[in-house]
C-alpha cells in the first residue's frame, strides 16, 4: 500500500470512528520549557494587532521544543498584510535563519497544497502555516489531513490563524496569544518578549489554562516567574517584533531563505 493509499484508508477510519486520539500526555505547563507536543498539529490564534505576537510565540515555541528546521508557509496576502519577515527579529528571538525556509504561496488553496507536501518531510522539524482572516479551507477536513501527516512523519505543525475565530478542527491544542506589557531592563532598556497565553483547547487535557510569561531567549524557555513575583513594573509592547517590519525585512531579507 502505497503513502496516498494509506493516508485515505486511515482518513476512512477516522470518518467512522471519530477524531484522532493522540493526545499531549505531559503536564499542563510542559510546554513551557519543551514547547508543544512533536508529531502533532497545533493552533495559535492572534488578533490582527497582535500579529507580530502570534508569530513570536509561534517562533519561541520552535525553539522550546528544539524543533528546527523550520518552513514557513504563507500567502501572498500575509506578505501584504503582515509585512515581510524580520530577519533581525527573528534572530534576536533566538532562531538561526539558516534553519529557516520561507514559502510564500499565490492564495490559500496554494498554501494548504504546499502544507501537505511539506508536512511529509521527515527532515522537517516544524512546519509553520500562516493565514489571516476567516480562511474557510482550513477546515475540519483540512486539519485532520495534517495531522496525520504530522503523526506519520514526525514533524510539528502550528498553524498561525491571525484575526480568525477558531473553527472546529483536528487540531491537538489551541491557544489564544496576546501581547504583554514586557519589564524594563537595565537602563531602561526593551525588556524580553512577553506573552499572555490562554489555552483553548487540549485534547485528553484541561483547557481554560492561562499563563503571563517572557521568552528567555538564552535558556529558550518560556519564564513566568516574573510575572508570578507580582512584579508590576513594565514597558509597553511585547518586546522583539518579527514581522510587520517593512523597513527593515528590505535590509535584511537576504539572510532569509525563500523558496516558492
Amino acid at each position: 500500500m502505497n503513502e496516498s493509499s494509506a493516508l485515505i484508508a486511515r482518513l476512512k477510519r477516522i470518518a467512522t470512528t471519530g477524531m484522532p486520539t493522540q493526545g499531549d500526555g505531559r503536564a499542563d505547563d510542559a510546554w513551557l520549557t519543551q514547547g508543544m507536543a512533536k508529531a502533532q498539529l497545533h493552533e495559535v490564534f492572534a488578533t490582527v494587532d497582535d500579529s507580530a505576537s502570534g508569530a513570536g510565540f509561534a517562533v519561541a515555541s520552535v525553539l522550546a521544543a528544539r524543533a528546527a528546521p523550520v518552513m514557513w508557509l504563507r500567502t501572498e496576502a500575509s506578505e501584504r498584510q503582515g509585512g515581510r519577515l524580520h530577519a533581525t527579529g527573528l534572530v534576536e528571538m533566538g532562531l538561526d535563519v539558516t534553519s529557516l525556509v520561507l514559502g510564500l504561496v499565490e492564495d490559500e488553496a496554494g498554501l494548504l497544497r504546499a502544507a501537505a507536501d511539506a508536512a511529509r518531510c521527515h527532515g522537517l522539524g516544524t512546519l509553520l502555516i500562516e493565514s489571516w482572516g476567516r480562511a474557510p479551507k482550513i477546515d475540519l477536513t483540512a486539519t485532520r489531513r495534517l495531522m496525520l501527516a504530522a503523526e506519520a512523519s514526525g514533524v510539528t505543525i502550528l498553524s498561525l490563524r491571525i484575526g480568525a475565530d477558531p473553527v472546529p478542527s483536528a487540531a491537538a491544542s489551541r491557544w489564544q496569544v496576546a501581547a504583554c506589557r514586557s519589564r524594563p531592563l537595565e537602563a531602561d532598556a526593551p525588556g524580553k518578549p512577553a506573552f499572555d497565553i490562554e489555552l483553548l483547547r487540549r485534547r485528553g487535557g484541561q483547557a481554560g489554562l492561562r499563563w503571563r510569561v517572557e521568552w528567555d531567549r538564552d535558556a529558550y524557555i518560556f519564564d513566568q516567574t516574573a510575572f508570578a513575583s507580582g512584579d508590576s513594573a513594565a514597558l509597553p509592547g511585547a518586546g522583539i517584533p518579527v514581522a510587520a517590519d517593512r523597513a527593515a525585512a528590505d535590509d535584511a531579507a537576504a539572510s532569509v531563505r525563500r523558496t516558492g
